[in-house]
């Protein structure tokens, strides 16, 4: 009996030291970065009044991902991740202090936008670098604990930095601090990170940067469980990009403002939360890819129902139930991408992963704001839901990988 409650310890992850240093500036981190987000829809939406503004934030900063994330991955493989990580969060820490310079001067809207890709260029190669911490800190049988702790945490962040967000602009009528925020909290997380040891992991060797870029697409490719995974997140984030339009919901649908925005923003993390807590509890899936079909069905339905409600209440409970869908793919892929992939493809491995989630998080933005520009709100969330529902079936019939999946173990 002590046997199985020990291979099921829900702490196992956090009793590493390195590990817990990381995920302190994760939080410190994410937390920054969604009342910043808070911040760019809520300051926009009042100087503009336009969808298309919205939509814009998230094209700006996918286009980096698109162009970078792929070289960024074959240096990741190749140089120092942790410096690589230190420059890219200090190069975020400027953008951030010259959004808070033209929020507090009410400066040009497109050098607003020429930061926000600063910042995107700045995430692109941050993030296949990031990518290799979480297994310098902790032991390979404890991925899938990491994982789940790694996405609760960040979701808790995404809880409290709308609301705390939603709540001080709702008190100071400003957005300006949230920025300066921003760039403190990246220059702590350096210094968070001076402090992790870890153990070193393989770097690639070296080789010209399209031969490297064609391993890492190789792998991939030829790696059909993690193409399968990523390729369903990103459609059914694409499609079901609600969250982009949630200003619009606040102010002209539900009438609920900027703490009512906070709270909406906040719905899905605490759902999020909820469930990652609960998955850090459950023992092991059986039945992975049978799992992940559903929960992002289930995600495409909420979806649909939230599009149609005009009740605060009831909206709230959706984006709550978005959040739990959601957490299941996003434990899944994680853990698929920390099990499957070599220390020395990490980088390029995870910088195809960041092309997938910028296209259905940003460009997914893009789309939602740009139908609602055409069409209204109401339509393009609907739609959208609708748009995910396809994608399960499609990849339910065409991808027998993901549908037969049954462990997130590592192969043997």
């Amino acid at each position: 009996m002590s046997n199985i409650m020990e291979s099921h310890d829900p702490y196992a992850a956090l009793r590493y030291q390195d590990f817990r240093l990381l995920l302190s500036g994760r939080f410190l981190t994410s937390f920054a970065a969604e009342m910043l987000s808070f911040a760019i829809a809520w300051e926009l939406w009042l100087r503009t009044h336009s969808a298309y503004a919205l939509g814009m934030v998230g094209l700006v900063q996918v286009i980096p991902v698109l162009l970078l994330s792929l070289p960024a991955g074959h240096i990741a493989d190749q140089h120092n991740r942790k410096r690589i990580v230190l420059l890219s969060e200090t190069f975020l820490a400027v953008c951030a202090l010259g959004l808070g310079w033209l929020s507090y001067t009410q400066g040009s809207l497109i050098l607003i936008y020429v930061l926000l890709l600063g910042i995107g260029i700045s995430r692109a190669f941050n993030d296949p670098a990031s990518s290799t911490l979480i297994p310098q800190t902790v032991p390979a049988e404890h991925y899938t604990n990491a994982a789940t702790w790694n996405s609760g945490v960040w979701q808790v962040a995404s809880i409290s930095g709308p609301a705390v967000a939603g709540i001080a602009v709702g008190i100071f009528k400003s957005v300006t601090f949230i920025y300066i925020f921003d760039a403190i909290a990246a220059l702590t997380f350096c210094v968070l990170l001076a402090f992790i040891k870890g153990k070193p992991l393989a770097l690639a060797r070296k080789s010209p940067t399209l031969q490297s870029l064609r391993e890492g697409l190789v792998f991939m490719r030829d790696t059909k469980i993690i193409l399968a995974a990523i390729t369903l997140d990103m459609f059914a984030v694409l499609f079901g990009g609600a969250v982009a339009l949630l200003p619009i919901y606040a102010t002209d649908i539900l009438n609920v403002g900027p703490t009512g925005l906070g709270i909406l923003r906040a719905a899905p993390s605490v759902g999020a939360v909820i469930m990652a807590v609960s998955l850090a509890y459950l023992p092991p899936m059986k039945k992975a890819g049978q799992t992940l079909l559903f929960a992002v069905a289930g995600f495409g339905i909420a979806t649909i129902i939230f599009g149609l409600s005009t009740s605060f209440i009831l909206s709230v409970a959706m984006l709550c139930l978005l959040g739990c869908l959601d957490n299941i793919s996003v434990v899944i892929r994680g853990t698929l991408l920390l099990t499957q992939t070599p220390d020395e493809m990490r980088g390029r491995v995870s910088s195809v992963n960041n092309v997938f989630i910028g296209i259905s998080n940003e460009l997914g933005s893009f789309e939602s704001g740009f139908v609602a520009g055409l069409f209204g709100p109401v339509i393009a969330v609907v739609f959208g839901g609708i748009g995910t529902l396809l994608v399960v079936l499609a990849l339910a019939k065409f991808s027998p990988e993901l549908r037969d999946l049954k462990t997130l173990d590592a192969p043997k």
